[in-house]
């Protein structure tokens, strides 16, 4: 971390040298940069996120979990870190990141420390890399690639987080609840941002939140709905996740999936998915709602998407930018799901409704 100095007349202040860096691609392609986080070595999936604002909430969203996220917007750290009760979960989860310009003297009411802080405490590496344009246009035209993020002389072994079922390192390990209102809504937690279970108890209903590998159902558990939440990875990797949705699809009480909960339902019932190329990051994706051409604007966070639309839904929401699902709907009972994050942290409030047609329903 650069030690902020004041001369010694009091006129001014500097900042002392940052150490070297640089992002290496698969494909051997550097990017030098300056280190301005942890002083250590990662390696992961680079990806890249459209948002202006909400470096926070994307930090400690656990659908990044195993990446190494390209900042787009060119000033990060301009608004210092908020207190924690303002993250998506209570700790970082991308491996490293990469911005264009870090601002190292934030200036807002809420900020609680500087980003360099906080990912050094946090053990996440960071650097500026002034042509992030550059970089993010090759994301775009290759596709998402493996890399490697390594400060200083600090050497990272090759990692892919595709190997891995990441919504097993990143989902709770026990059942908790909040809330109290008279209905109980099931949260299957597959590394959901805490705002989703929030977006719920605002509405009235309690929430059990339950292990992506938790059978509540033959455990017996009672419940009036069912939330599958967002999460990283492949959603074909979420087996035993799967076939607890399969369950539900049996019954009768109402089920909403975000996010990857959205292509675990497509799977649940029959469907396919596919990886993207290099998918959809962001605050500023167009989805249509197909069935009246209303166009929403939303945040999004995936890599994946729905291929296939399983028999007895039809896509309920497309991407207006590349036609991709958004959204699949039940003909007849009460399942829906979309691609993008309806509770809007960070982001466009258009699709709060998602959450209000689903409280309907219970």
């Amino acid at each position: 971390m650069p030690l902020l100095l004041i001369d010694s007349r009091g006129s001014g202040i500097f900042f002392a040298m940052r150490t070297a860096g640089e992002l290496i691609l698969a494909d051997g392609s550097k990017y030098p940069g300056k280190s301005f986080g942890a002083e250590k070595s990662m390696a992961g999936e680079v990806v890249f996120t459209t948002g202006m604002v909400g470096y926070p909430e994307s930090l400690t969203d656990p659908s990044f979990a195993g990446q190494i996220l390209v900042m787009t917007y060119p000033l990060i750290g301009n608004y210092g870190v908020p207190a924690a009760d303002g993250w998506e979960s209570d700790r970082i989860w991308v491996s490293g990141l990469v911005v264009s310009s870090y601002v190292e003297t934030p200036s807002h009411v809420s900020s609680q420390q500087t980003l360099g802080n906080w990912l050094e405490k946090q053990g996440i590496p960071a650097i500026e890399v002034r042509d992030t344009r550059a970089l993010t246009q090759k994301l775009r035209e290759v596709g998402t690639m493996l890399g490697k993020l390594e400060i200083g002389s600090k050497r990272a072994s090759d990692y892919d987080p595709n190997n891995d079922n990441l919504v097993a390192k990143v989902s709770t390990t026990k059942v908790t609840e909040m809330g109290g209102g008279r209905k109980k809504v099931v949260l299957i937690d597959c590394g959901a941002k805490a705002s989703i279970a929030q977006e719920l108890v605002k509405r009235g209903v309690r929430v059990v939140r339950v292990p992506w590998n938790y059978d509540f159902i033959d455990r017996g558990l009672v419940y009036d709905g069912v939330v599958v939440s967002n999460g990283p990875g492949d959603p074909k990797m979420v087996v035993k996740t799967v076939e607890v949705v399969k369950k539900l699809l049996k019954s009768q009480e109402p089920v909403l999936g975000i996010c990857l909960g959205n292509q675990i339902m497509a799977l649940a019932a029959g469907g396919d998915t596919y990886k993207l190329k290099y998918g959809h990051r962001g605050q500023n994706q167009p989805c249509i709602e197909i069935s009246t051409e209303r166009c929403y604007m939303t945040s999004q966070n995936h890599g994946f998407a729905v291929g296939k639309v399983p028999n007895g839904f039809r896509a309920w929401f497309a991407n207006a930018n590349d036609e991709t699902n958004e959204g699949i709907i039940h003909e007849q009972k009460p399942f829906f799901s979309v691609q993008f994050h309806p509770e809007a942290n960070p982001g466009p409030e258009d699709t709060g409704f998602i959450f209000d047609k689903f409280i309907g329903e219970l």
